[in-house]
């Protein structure tokens, strides 16, 4: 039998700004400047360092930050509702866990706006239905490729999974190297922070959520 396959509409209103306005998950909340008014920021920048934007390094500097920002950000202009959208029903009667560990990825810290280097784990119970799996790296790099704090992407990443695909429950945990802890303030590096969302069973039920570590410590699992 041929799989079944569902597309659901992405959610509208994914978020609230600070005027407790609703907005969408994936659209920016402001216009974009030009790429002259971008260059000219960046220029800024480098004359506030004390380097000579005149020398041949730097002069093509400003155009190059531009496009690496609009690469390293493209998340804001990408739905994980929509990643999520298409669904198998066909799934032979498994309605046990579903697994998709160490997902490299590169995020920016909200803060510094320095890396966060990390490794993402997702986990789920099927209740009818499951995605591919292709789509949930996809879901972990759209909310990477936005500025971020870890928590924050962690329970994003597991919102988004359990409002779309509606699992029985869905497991996060990230665990990451922030450079502003390595690179400024108290310099630390090697440290790894971790940081982990459950919803649904894997929320109250204990034994899933020691099944769900227990795996992510299993080579084979």
């Amino acid at each position: 039998m041929d799989a079944v396959i569902k597309n659901f509409p992405p959610h509208a209103d994914q978020g609230t700004d600070a005027a407790g306005k609703k907005h969408s998950m994936h659209k920016p909340l402001t216009d974009r400047p030009s790429q002259q008014e971008v260059e000219a920021a960046v220029t800024t920048l480098l004359r506030w360092t004390g380097d000579d934007i005149a020398r041949e390094g730097l002069i093509e500097t400003p155009a190059r930050v531009a496009k690496a920002f609009r690469e390293m950000f493209s998340g804001y202009d990408q739905s994980p509702e929509d990643e999520l959208g298409r669904t198998f029903e066909e799934v032979q009667g498994y309605d046990d866990m579903v697994l998709i560990k160490d997902m490299s990825f590169h995020s920016h810290c909200e803060h510094h706006m320095v890396p966060i280097i990390g490794k993402a784990h997702v986990a789920y119970l099927p209740d009818g239905k499951v995605v591919g799996l292709s789509k949930i790296a996809r879901v972990v790099d759209i909310f990477a490729r936005r500025l971020q704090t870890q928590e924050a992407m962690t329970a994003q990443i597991a919102t988004v999974i359990q409002d779309v695909l509606k699992p029985r429950g869905v497991a996060v945990l990230i665990e990451a190297e922030h450079m502003c802890m390595a690179m400024r303030g108290i310099r630390k590096q090697g440290s790894t922070t971790l940081t982990t969302t459950f919803t649904g069973v894997f929320k109250t039920d204990f034994q899933e959520q020691a099944r769900f570590m227990t795996m992510l410590r299993d080579k084979h699992g």
